[in-house]
């Protein structure tokens, strides 16, 4: 017969040097997140021209390989694709320049018509001047409870500085200088772009011979970066089809409808289709405002900015995932949050590029042995 012993069992003690360790550790982590967050935002001119030189050599290569299947040299493929990409996108936006230039001479009007629609369905609706007023009230209850401030001498008017809601003319500035600052580094980036095509491979030697001498090190490494490269430029060609696909129906659809400036909106629609979620409210909620504009009943606004979000939901449940099946893909979740970091940081540029970074961020992490715990963090 055994007997039980009656002893309490013993927990494991856990050391306080243990402790002290894994506070340091978090600690130095944090501080280490931190500082390269400031140094992404405050060097974000550098880095933005960079990544984005990268992740567009990395969709233009299977064109330059399929050149080089063609007898073509790798300096003179990658010149090729360069040119035809810069010309095409020169030609398009010369092609649509004159109907930009039309929107923006058409934007005081635009604007005066969309304050007499409002000031008119205000005073169609009470609700908002009633919720107003009430506001004030309170406001001025609110004011009177508190200790009231010394009267002004005799003589002197007390002034009042109100700020406008939105600082338009501001907004305008900032996006010209944006722009201006834009066309300098895309200069830049078409140099960098064909500097990284028409140098292969080389970069990928030189990595492999830094992880040193084990001949399975390197068939690793090999290994690795293949995948990573085939994953990555699989997206980013999927998201270049899509977006084509999205920019030329929705101009048709429009063109068809009889919006104007099509041209204009479906390139819009191209573009922002790159970002989750926010991309078609935005062109939605735009073409809404010109299509009241235009055609002057809410119906009509309504139908046009539900075409482009047809449009859109299409290739989100159809296109994409069917072209998708195969690369590397990320929960919502992620997405989501990538979108708000990137966003912070690099602003509307970070919008545009948090999805490919996310991406090839998986795509490393799913092929390194110590970064596969982000990668499962990232993916379905």
């Amino acid at each position: 017969m055994q007997m039980r012993s009656t002893e309490p069992e013993k927990t494991p003690e856990i050391a306080p040097t243990d402790v002290h360790l894994n506070v340091r550790s978090l600690a130095l982590t944090v501080i280490a997140v931190a500082v390269a967050m400031y140094v992404l935002q405050w060097a974000q001119e550098v880095f933005i021209p960079i990544v984005l030189s990268v992740l567009i050599s990395y969709a233009l290569e299977p064109v330059v390989l399929g050149l080089m299947r063609l007898r073509f040299p790798r300096i003179a493929a990658s010149a090729v694709v360069v040119t035809l990409l810069t010309g095409t996108l020169g030609y398009t936006a010369y092609s649509l320049s004159d109907d930009a230039a039309a929107i923006v001479a058409q934007l005081p009007e635009t604007a005066r018509k969309l304050r007499v629609a409002l000031r008119q369905e205000r005073e169609a609706n009470g609700t908002f001047e009633n919720v107003k007023r009430a506001a004030e009230e309170l406001q001025k209850t609110a004011d009177e409870a508190t200790a009231p401030s010394p009267a002004p001498r005799r003589g002197v008017q007390r002034v009042q500085i109100e700020e406008p809601a939105i600082d338009v003319r501001g907004y305008l500035s900032w996006g010209s200088a944006s722009l201006l600052a834009f066309g300098g580094q895309a200069v830049l980036i078409v140099f960098f772009v064909f500097f990284l095509l028409a140098s292969g491979d080389l970069f990928k030697r030189k990595l492999v011979r830094v992880v040193g001498s084990s001949l399975e090190k390197k068939k690793i490494t090999v290994q690795i970066l293949g995948d990573i490269n085939t994953q990555i430029e699989r997206f980013l060609l999927v998201r270049v089809i899509t977006s084509v696909a999205v920019g030329v129906a929705t101009w048709i659809a429009f063109r068809i409808v009889g919006l104007e400036h099509a041209g204009v909106w479906g390139l819009a629609a191209g573009i922002f289709n790159s970002i989750p979620y926010f991309g078609p409210v935005i062109v939605a909620a735009g073409t809404w405002v010109i299509a009241l504009l235009q055609f002057g009943t809410i119906s009509m606004a309504l139908f046009v900015s539900s075409v482009s979000l047809v449009i859109t939901s299409l290739e989100g449940w159809i296109l994409t995932p069917w072209l998708t099946s195969r690369t590397a893909r990320t929960n919502e979740v992620a997405v989501f949050v990538g979108l708000i970091f990137w966003s912070f940081l690099w602003g509307i540029w970070g919008t545009l590029l948090a999805v490919p970074m996310m991406v090839a961020l998986k795509a490393c992490c799913d092929r390194i042995e110590d970064l596969k715990p982000v990668g499962e963090m990232l993916g379905e």
